[in-house]
């Protein structure tokens, strides 16, 4: 029996997922609050806006750790990774040009549709390489610190599922898992995209795919699948569905 969720990401985003979880679960389930990361900011200098058409924002936290050089860029409107993004660049003061449904592939492409080509990406110190290679130009303004998780903690995963949102949290939490001995085939797992269930690897009770690459999608399919009857494994073996 799935006996509730568990949430990986950082604070503050933690929380939030955390909220919607607890508004939509059943009685009998709860949930369990385990950041694997904290995000923090890195010093870092603004370019000459000039040299750009616009700015890429993947994550909030570009916002949110960007400091005072977030100031030389308010006249750089903003191509948005998704609408979270989106609504958090304009609560801090800029334009949305874009406001992308997917990806960051998907917000680049439809920024060059509309003649935005020279993008500056405001990016984490672990990025996508493939982005970086795909803009004019990146900035390092934040980083996610891996946090000490204790074997005891570690252990509330059991008979959970766990909902990963970035690829890098997927492996550590499988490493994490491995090096305390625990058995993936008593726990679930929700990533935020085929790409982040990748990474998890195999052998898990039950594993899923959000839809869309957002937090209300993946906290759905979360919901969904604590709902599906388990599957029994032999060992080794697991049950992925993207």
């Amino acid at each position: 029996m799935i006996r509730g969720w568990l949430v990986a990401r950082p604070e503050p985003g933690n929380g939030r997922t955390a909220a919607r979880l607890r508004e939509r679960a059943g009685i009998g389930r709860d949930v369990v609050q385990l950041p694997l990361f904290a995000v923090g900011p890195v010093a870092w200098q603004a370019p000459v806006p000039e040299a750009f058409d616009a700015l890429l924002l993947t994550s909030a936290n570009a916002l949110r750790h960007g400091g005072d050089a977030l100031a030389a860029l308010h006249a750089l409107p903003v191509v948005a990774v998704g609408a979270a993004t989106a609504a958090a660049a304009v609560a801090a003061g800029f334009t949305v040009a874009v406001t992308g449904e997917a990806d960051a592939a998907a917000a680049i492409a439809r920024a060059r549709r509309q003649g935005l080509t020279r993008l500056l990406w405001l990016a984490g110190r672990d990025h996508d390489p493939g982005t970086a290679a795909a803009v004019a130009d990146r900035r390092v303004v934040y980083a996610s610190e891996p946090l000490r998780i204790a074997p005891a903690l570690l252990a509330a995963a059991i008979d959970r599922l766990v909902l990963l949102h970035s690829a890098r949290a997927a492996r550590r939490f499988a490493a994490l898992v491995d090096d305390a001995g625990l058995d993936r085939r008593r726990i679930g797992i929700a990533a935020l995209s085929p790409v982040v269930g990748a990474a998890a690897g195999t052998g898990w009770r039950v594993a899923a795919s959000s839809a869309v690459p957002n937090d209300e999608a993946l906290v759905a399919a979360a919901l969904a699948l604590a709902d599906q009857p388990a599957i029994d494994h032999p060992p080794g073996a697991g049950d992925k569905r993207a």
